[in-house]
């Protein structure tokens, strides 16, 4: 390699990803204070996974080469802040697909054990306490799902094997999918009503910052479970409070508003309520899908063709 071979940022050490194009050089940066190199060199970059936004996008600013922002998550709003230092034309991909089966797996883990009142029982053992009783099953519930992407046709497919009720599906605009219609957002008042769980998968945006709000959690019928898996903000918490300590509601949160939720939010303490610290893509699944995914997105930019998963290029 010469001097002038261009940089790739990668939160991965390169030899850990089988596939890679050698027409670049790598650099691991996982987020830590010193860089590995000039971010002005850099052509390609890859944001570290699961650090925060302050963090992820502080080399943007001296990235003045750079063509490819990716980041390992779907959504976006972690690096949306630091794009305004960025010259135009610069293509933000999000990861699309690494997290579809990590996420749709604990959306269906939280369901069971909400319904089935797997927090008590743990308790209970604490306790040596023996819980017997009557509980919910999912089976012949029905379930709505609002952001039916990849991950929301994933959390469909899981549903089938427990035989469940009807499933309703939601998204940004209504269209027709494989497993039946896919109402738009604003369908929602009328769907809410008959759903005896709700998973929210959504991407946090604009429409859907505070989407589960006071309106939204009141039209769910009485001993609905609302199931969190997308972004914290998309619930108000001050309106689910309201709902789950009242009884009415019932949550299972892999992501809060605040997060992480601090010592002593009445959340933690909430009946009826099961909080997992947003693992929902951090398991064993994610790192073979991530780096294949880099593989595949840099073997297509060193070739000149179009990148995939774009979310957005900067004006």
């Amino acid at each position: 390699m010469t001097a002038m071979t261009p940089d790739v940022w990668l939160p991965f050490p390169a030899e850990e990803i089988e596939g890679l194009p050698d027409c670049f050089r790598y650099r691991l940066w996982d987020g830590e204070d010193a860089f590995p190199a000039d971010p002005a060199d850099c052509v390609f970059y890859v944001a570290p996974y699961m650090k925060s936004p302050e963090v992820t996008v502080r080399p943007l600013a001296a990235m003045a080469a750079v063509q490819v922002v990716q980041t390992l998550t779907a959504g976006i709003d972690h690096v949306l802040g630091g794009l305004g230092d960025l010259r135009p034309g610069v293509r933000l991909c999000n990861a699309a697909g690494v997290h579809t089966a990590s996420t749709a797996e604990l959306a269906l883990a939280l369901t069971l054990a909400s319904l089935r009142g797997i927090p008590g029982m743990v308790r209970g053992q604490d306790r040596e306490e023996w819980r017997s009783g009557f509980y919910d099953a999912l089976a012949d519930k029905s379930v709505l799902i609002i952001g039916y992407g990849s991950i929301g046709s994933a959390i469909e497919e899981r549903l089938v094997a427990f035989e469940c009720g009807p499933v309703a599906r939601v998204a940004r605009t209504a269209r027709t999918g494989p497993r039946g219609p896919v109402h738009a957002l604003a369908d929602l008042p009328g769907l809410l009503p008959s759903a005896d769980v709700v998973i929210l998968v959504t991407p946090l945006t604009e429409a859907t910052r505070g989407l589960a709000g006071a309106d939204f959690l009141g039209r769910m019928k009485d001993g609905a479970l609302l199931v969190n898996v997308s972004r914290g903000p998309v619930v108000d918490t001050k309106s689910l409070l309201a709902e789950v300590e009242s009884g009415r509601l019932r949550a299972a949160l892999d992501v809060t508003d605040p997060e992480p939720l601090p010592a002593g939010h009445p959340l933690w303490h909430a009946p009826n309520v099961l909080i997992t610290p947003h693992v929902g893509g951090s398991s064993s699944a994610f790192e073979p899908r991530a780096k294949r995914l880099l593989a595949r997105q840099l073997t297509r930019f060193a070739a000149g063709e179009p990148v995939e998963h774009l979310v957005l290029i900067t004006e």
